[in-house]
Formats: C-alpha cells, sequence, structure tokens
C-alpha cells in the first residue's frame, strides 16, 4: 500500500510556505494569466520563488495553463511553457489539446498533467492522453469510486491519477460552465468565473392558463440559491481511496485564506499519516472536527459513494463560518511576546486555538493581554484597520514562523 501525495493550492508564495509548512507534498499554482484561477495573488516572480523554495525543501510545484486557449494566446503559452521549463516545474497542468501540443515541444522536460477541465471520465480517455504525452490524469469530480477503480485498473504503470478530495464543487460539469461568461462577461474557462452559480437568484415560472401571470418559486422570502453546491469532503473516504491506488489527492482553494490551508492541509495531512502508520484504527471523527471549524458551506461526498445522491446543493446560500474565523499569523516568534499579523479584531478575553502543524489536535488558549506592536503600550483590543496589521501576544507553547491562530466568535 503506497502512501498518496498530498496536493494543496497556492495561490501566492506565502500560501505554498503555509501548504508545505502544515504537510502538503506538492503545490499547484496558477501562470499569471494562463490558469483557472488568474484572480489569484501568484504572479510570474511568485511562482518563480515558490519553485525554487519547494525544491530546496524537497516538495514539488505544478503550474496550470488550463484554459481553453484562443489562437491569439498562443504566443504567450509558447513563452510560459519556456519559462516553466528552464525552472524545471514539476508538471504542468492542462486541459486543451491544442496546449498539449505545444507543452511537448516548448517544455520537453516537464510532466504534462491533463487537468480535470478536460473531463477524464473513462480509461478510453485517460489512455488517450497518456499515449499523447499525459505523466497523469487528474479525474472529474463526477466519477464514483467504482469508476475511479475501473480506471487505474485499465490504464498503465506510467500514468498517475489524481482525485479532488476536499473543496467547492462546480455547478458545471467538472468546470466547464458558461453562465459566469454568460450573465457577467467573465468566461470561466479562461481563468475569470465570477462564481455566478453562488448568486441569489429569484426563480418565477409562468401559469400555462394564464400567460403572463408569474409566479414566484421562494426558498424564502430573500429568494433561493438553486446553482450553489455544498463543498466536496471525502475525510471518511480516505482509507478506500489509499487502498484504491490514488496517487494524489487533490485540495481546492487557490483563492481561499492561509487560515483554511492550513486548517484543511494539516486535517487531511494527519489523517493519512495516521490510516498508514494504524489502517485498523482510523477513526475520522477528530479531523472532521477540524474541517468543520473552517467550512463556509455544507459538506458532501458528492457522487463518490454514491452516483444517485442528490445531497449537494446549498440552497442556503451559506458563505461564513458561524463558530470560527481567521484569528492571525505567527509573524516573529518571541518566548516573551510574540508578534502576529491579525486578520480579524482580537480582544482581551478571546478564546483561541493554534494549529499546531502535524498535530490534529490544535492548542487552545485565552487572550489574558495584548500590546501594541509600535509602542509596547498594554491595548484591550485591535482591529485589522490596515494591510499587515500586528499586534503582540504571549503565547503558551513555542510557535514558529507562518503558525496560524483562530479564534472562536
Amino acid at each position: 500500500m503506497k502512501k498518496p501525495e498530498l496536493l494543496a493550492p497556492a495561490g501566492s508564495f506565502n500560501k505554498a510556505k503555509i501548504a508545505f509548512l502544515y504537510g502538503a507534498d506538492a503545490v499547484y499554482a496558477g501562470t499569471s494569466s494562463l490558469s483557472l484561477r488568474t484572480r489569484a495573488e501568484m504572479g510570474d516572480d511568485d511562482l518563480v520563488k515558490t519553485i525554487r523554495y519547494a525544491h530546496d525543501i524537497g516538495k514539488k510545484v505544478y503550474a496550470a495553463i488550463n484554459i481553453y486557449a484562443w489562437d491569439n494566446m498562443y504566443e504567450e503559452i509558447k513563452k510560459q511553457a519556456r519559462i516553466l521549463n528552464d525552472l524545471k516545474v514539476d508538471g504542468i497542468i492542462v486541459a486543451d489539446g491544442g496546449v498539449v501540443e505545444i507543452i511537448k515541444q516548448e517544455a520537453p522536460n516537464v510532466d504534462i498533467h491533463i487537468s480535470t477541465q478536460a473531463n477524464v471520465v473513462s480509461y478510453h480517455s485517460a489512455n488517450f492522453w497518456h499515449r499523447n504525452g499525459a505523466k497523469r490524469v487528474i479525474l472529474s469530480r463526477e466519477l464514483n469510486k467504482e469508476q475511479i477503480k475501473d480506471i487505474i485498473t485499465h490504464t498503465p504503470m506510467g500514468l498517475e491519477t489524481e482525485i479532488f478530495i476536499h473543496g467547492a464543487i462546480c455547478f458545471g460539469y467538472s468546470g466547464r460552465c458558461f453562465l459566469s461568461d454568460f450573465l457577467a462577461c467573465r468566461s470561466a474557462n479562461l481563468g475569470d468565473c465570477a462564481q455566478s452559480c453562488r448568486w441569489e437568484y429569484n426563480v418565477y415560472v409562468e401559469e400555462a392558463n394564464n400567460p403572463g401571470n408569474l409566479m414566484p418559486v421562494e426558498h424564502d422570502e430573500k429568494g433561493t440559491y438553486i446553482f450553489s453546491s455544498k463543498d466536496l469532503c471525502l475525510i471518511n473516504e480516505i482509507p478506500e481511496i489509499v487502498q484504491m491506488g490514488v496517487d494524489s489527492l487533490k485540495i481546492e482553494g487557490r483563492l481561499k485564506t492561509e487560515y483554511y490551508l492550513a486548517t484543511v492541509v494539516n486535517a487531511y495531512r494527519n489523517a493519512i499519516d495516521d490510516y498508514m502508520a494504524n489502517p485498523d484504527s482510523y477513526d475520522a471523527t477528530k479531523y472532521k472536527v477540524e474541517l468543520d471549524k473552517t467550512k463556509t458551506r455544507g459538506l458532501t461526498t458528492f457522487y463518490f459513494n454514491d452516483r444517485n445522491n442528490k445531497d449537494f446543493q446549498e440552497y442556503e446560500g451559506k458563505q461564513y463560518n458561524p463558530d470560527y474565523e481567521f484569528g492571525g499569523k505567527v509573524i516573529s516568534p518571541d518566548q516573551d511576546k510574540t508578534i502576529i499579523e491579525i486578520k480579524n479584531r482580537l480582544q482581551v478575553g478571546d478564546m483561541m486555538e493554534i494549529v499546531v502543524p502535524g498535530q490534529i489536535d490544535s492548542y487552545k488558549l485565552k487572550i489574558d493581554e495584548l500590546w501594541d506592536s509600535d509602542t509596547n503600550e498594554s491595548i484591550e483590543f485591535i482591529n485589522p484597520g490596515k494591510q499587515g496589521q500586528t499586534v503582540k501576544i504571549k503565547l503558551p507553547i513555542e510557535v514558529e514562523e507562518n503558525w496560524i491562530l483562530r479564534r472562536k466568535k
């Protein structure tokens, strides 16, 4: 039984460092304009730093050029491919057959990973991509476990498989959606999705016997979120996924916060390691408790266990966590007073938790005192009035740079 790779999103260089700190084996990142998250913070300089940093610590980076490209984009694609080839990126994620051909020509030393956007749902499709140069296929979220097993069984040893285990589910077919383009002139297939499926809608039907009389279809008086999906969570299914022989387990969320990234990566890192160490005693409860602290929508297994599952729509339109929020990030650890960058209001008396890398149980504490970072004066509260706002706090355990703190609301 082999240990699968844990693959995390990296929307910026700092987020990549957080992902590695909390246990990711590899991260995936976009190029500045040629991936499906062009609004992420990962510029070209950050991507260079991320690749070099990862290789220095024995980790991997996969870069996404997974748009469906117009012809006028190919010169930029060629340029990016050559840069990534020189940087020795560990893989390039691609969906478009034309882009695959460019990668083979311009980045011959880089592995090709076929994006979930290519909708690989059969071993016939997987084998096609393998014959055309792919080292890995990222399978569609729409598959169930029996279909995934079938693909692994009927593909050659040299072709790796990757599946999503956690994160947002697209209303479209593995991301192939034109709703955003139609409503907001922002193409999801070119990396600029407006997430129209998360909007609130008012829906009306016309009475058959009374043309022109529109009757509202209401979930409540505020309307309904009929297109918004719950988030995928396969923490309970980790044993079965490992046994299936999936090569890489992927977490979605290049636009999510460092807090989300740390919590989710840490939970799955511990889950995978604990199962590999002692398969007979795996219990997902404690990992699920941690994941619940960062979720902003309901969680679902989607089609993994049941093709007929219908419990994956978030009709409430929930976009927040009522119990916990991002408290801060350690900037300068110190045995006396640690400087943290705050992300939400903190005040004396707040209950906090430290997300400890490699440990599933967070460390709980109460804020007894706060100090102004500049004057060292004692203060009662602090608001995140500016980006990078910091405060001094006394922590009961030894911490390191980039450790994450959450605040209990």
